[in-house]
């Protein structure tokens, strides 16, 4: 390496050692951006091989997928299928299985809404769309994986093992997500015990 290039190199390894030091310094954030900050870095160790990298910023294709979604919820049939399940809370592993059978008079109604945000989650799990984003407009979902919950462990090792995957995973990494889940969870604890 001649002289010159040597000099080059020594000026640009000092150019970007100094660039890793300021960017170093600790950031100003606010109180939002902090929970934001400790729930990623939480959830880092958890990453899923089936997942794509969360999208830290969201934009108008964003926007535009999550007003589709909403368009689609307002189809005849699924507005019904998903009053059906506005009322479905069950209370035991029993009325959670029957459901799923297809001779259950609301099995097609648990299908299409179960199935619909599953999909929707999806779309935040392999990165198509901004977990936060997606979850603060179809938190109907997060009701419906807050009503099986209490089930979900036995019927994945009975019946179907990825049942509700992308609801646990949009659960586990959108700060809005858990906030929501939890707060429904709450609801139906007291109403189970009620």
């Amino acid at each position: 390496m001649s002289n010159k290039k040597k000099k080059n190199a020594k000026h640009s390894d000092k150019h970007h050692g100094k660039h890793e030091k300021s960017a170093e310094a600790p950031e100003k954030l606010s109180k939002h951006d902090k929970h934001e900050k400790r729930a990623k870095d939480k959830h880092k160790e958890k990453k899923d091989k089936h997942a794509a990298p969360l999208k830290e910023r969201a934009d108008h294709h964003d926007a535009e997928l999550v007003l589709k979604l909403y368009d689609l919820r307002r189809e005849a049939v699924m507005r019904q299928s998903r009053d059906a399940l506005f009322k479905f809370l069950p209370s035991s592993y029993e009325e959670f299985v029957a459901i799923t059978q297809p001779s259950h008079p609301d099995n097609a109604a648990f299908r299409q809404v179960s199935s619909y945000f599953e999909m929707a989650y999806g779309f935040a799990r392999h990165g198509i769309v901004h977990a936060d984003l997606l979850a603060e407009s179809t938190a109907e979902g997060l009701i419906l994986f807050a009503k099986v919950k209490p089930h979900l462990e036995r019927f994945r090792a009975e019946a179907s093992p990825t049942a509700f995957r992308n609801a646990e995973w949009l659960v586990e990494h959108s700060a809005v997500a858990r906030q929501r889940f939890e707060l429904f969870e709450k609801r139906f604890a007291k109403q189970r015990g009620s």
